[in-house]
């Protein structure tokens, strides 16, 4: 069993945003700044154990179309305090790694970070979702330091394997398609395919240490 993230205190509640284009730069700068502590993390841990548990990492705003999308399913007013107070995933950042193991390694890494706040943890790795999907997600409250005030931003993280990724990513492209609509038939394959999916993370990972164990002896 891998262990889990500690969730931190939360903080108190933010100045009021008032504005969109103020949305858009604090989240904006949020990203800015998880990137940045993200290549420096994983430029650390390639120091000490010569290796860098991140392959690559990508980032989005959220678009205001979704934004409004997602407080009209949940029935709430759309208006900007409702956004940030909402809206998880305004900001996002994707995390890939090669094997599962790096997943939690970077998630504790991320935790012992004394200026972030763990908002909320899902371990979608542990504990797949009914589909077949695997990811790791993490809710950051990241500091952004404006010339008045300090405004915390939520940032999502997804983590996951290169697998899990090519995985998701075919699954969204297929409820698009079929607008959530999708045969019972192609479920059950996508399901199946996860646990194929699965099963070749931990034979990669298990292949890849016997390979250091070699280069150890």
């Amino acid at each position: 069993m891998y262990p889990r993230a500690k969730m931190a205190q939360t903080k108190e509640e933010n100045p009021e945003v008032e504005s969109w284009e103020e949305v858009i730069l604090i989240y904006n700068s949020a990203l800015k700044e998880m990137n940045t502590k993200l290549e420096i993390l994983n430029e650390e841990f390639k120091h000490v154990h010569s290796y860098n548990p991140i392959e690559h990492i990508s980032s989005r705003l959220k678009s205001s179309e979704g934004i409004v999308k997602k407080l009209k399913k949940h029935e709430r007013e759309v208006n900007i305090e409702n956004m940030v107070k909402y809206v998880n995933d305004i900001a996002g950042v994707r995390i890939i790694c090669s094997f599962t193991s790096a997943i939690y390694n970077i998630a504790d890494m991320i935790t012992n970070q004394s200026d972030l706040t763990i908002l909320s943890v899902k371990d979608y790795v542990q504990q797949p979702k009914d589909s077949g999907y695997q990811s790791y997600h993490m809710i950051i409250g990241v500091p952004v330091y404006l010339s008045d005030r300090i405004v915390e931003a939520k940032v999502e993280l997804q983590i996951r394997t290169v697998a899990m990724d090519f995985w998701a990513s075919l699954e969204h492209k297929i409820n698009y398609k079929f607008e959530g609509k999708v045969p019972d038939y192609i479920r059950a394959d996508l399901v199946e395919n996860a646990f194929m999916i699965r099963e070749l993370d931990s034979r990669m990972e298990k292949l890849n240490d016997e390979v250091n164990k070699i280069n150890i002896e």
